[in-house]
């Protein structure tokens, strides 16, 4: 059974372009690499505002280590 919709593509790669394919690439992929670098900016200044938020908020509680049990009672139960 033929499918009409591959037969239409079938068609359309067969047939020369009217216009140039290269300049056509080049143009998407200069497009996506500007969404991508966006997208990786967005991203920093993201990351960036959680840092600062942390800052604010007092930052991470460092200085207290919390152990389990004492070096000396781990060597009684053994």
């Amino acid at each position: 059974m033929r499918d009409p919709f591959e037969d239409s593509l079938r068609e359309m790669l067969n047939e020369p372009s009217g216009h140039d394919d290269d300049a056509c690439l080049e143009r998407v992929l200069q497009t996506a690499n500007r969404q991508v670098g966006a997208a990786d900016l967005f991203a920093l200044v993201g990351h960036w505002c959680e840092v600062f938020l942390i800052l604010a908020s007092g930052g991470p509680t460092q200085g207290r280590h919390v152990t389990r049990c004492h070096p000396s009672k781990r060597n009684q139960q053994g």
